[in-house]
């Protein structure tokens, strides 16, 4: 690098990767993995042009690009992660984006980008989990007023070599009326799913998820609502929720949970978030239990 060539710029940086991709190759074959890989970075580098986005590299499932404001770089991380869902849709194998962004001084030469906001961003990234965008309090500052209730703290985090911990915040991406915000993405309307009920059943016994009952959680410990009889479950392994009209499992375990979908598709989660959808059975620690009855089944009944 020339320090003569190389100018400061302030930019958002944003890393967004496909969560789970490695075991992709393992599951369906080198081939056919790295044709959802490809597919789902042009999902990704399809956000940028409409909101002034520079592509910077693409590092195996992950890109690196850059945004002139921090509003851009929110804008574009929402129209990733919607676009990646409505590819699911219609698809045997679903994908899942973690997306993380910053905002600050950036050192630009040769097409490349320099410094601690790089390095800020790629941290912030790595403790960002699939179907989620992650930002910091530098890019949330720099929003528009408007854009404010789309965020929120929920953590403060070591980043190595800070010395001080950085505020994380999380970014709502299914907006519930787009209509009423100034976002200005209209395509980006949440389908309204009021009235929703997801019906788990473990051993005879059945749960529900809804709009009064929005979270349950499932493990070996007697605060767990769905207290699983399996060894190879955590004390708290997993919870169930609905979140922004959708439900939501999210895996807080060691050994990982398996959502079988009815058309035999399988989904592992390794401390990772999914969209339960249609009808299925989640499986807590192993793919496939011993004992048929250590399944949780599920369904979700939809709006009459």
């Amino acid at each position: 690098m020339d320090p003569m060539s190389a100018q400061t710029k302030k930019l958002a940086i944003l890393f967004a990767d496909i969560s789970g991709s490695t075991a992709l190759y393992e599951k369906l074959g080198d081939k056919l993995a790295r044709q959802l890989i490809s597919r789902c970075i042009a999902i990704m580098n399809g956000a940028l042009a409409t909101h002034s986005g520079t592509l910077i590299k693409t590092i195996g499932d992950e890109i690196l690009c850059t945004f002139p404001t921090a509003e851009a770089a929110l804008n574009a991380a929402c129209e990733m992660q919607l676009a990646a869902k409505t590819d699911n849709q219609s698809s045997e194998h679903s994908m899942y984006l973690r997306i993380g962004f910053h905002y600050g001084d950036v050192i630009c030469e040769d097409s490349d980008i320099y410094g601690d906001a790089v390095n800020i961003a790629a941290r912030v990234t790595a403790i960002t989990r699939a179907n989620q965008i992650m930002t910091t309090s530098a890019a949330v500052a720099s929003l528009p007023p408007a854009l404010h209730d789309k965020v929120r703290k929920i953590l403060r985090a070591d980043i190595r070599g800070k010395q001080e911990q950085l505020d994380i915040h999380q970014v709502t991406w299914e907006f519930e009326d787009m209509g009423s915000t100034r976002i200005g993405m209209p395509a980006f309307r949440k389908q309204h799913v009021d009235g929703n009920e997801l019906t788990l059943t473990y051993r005879d016994q059945s749960y529900t998820v809804n709009e009064q009952n929005k979270k349950l959680l499932l493990g070996r410990d007697n605060s767990c609502q769905i207290r699983v009889k399996s060894d190879v479950a955590s004390r708290q392994h997993a919870n169930v929720e609905l979140r922004f009209g959708n439900f939501i499992l999210s895996d807080h375990s060691s050994n990982g949970s398996y959502i079988r979908y009815s058309n035999g598709e399988v989904t592992r989660l390794n401390r990772e978030d999914a969209v339960l959808r249609g009808n299925g059975s989640i499986s807590l620690g192993q793919p496939s239990p011993d004992n048929p009855s250590d399944l949780i089944e599920f369904v979700i009944t939809p709006n009459a």
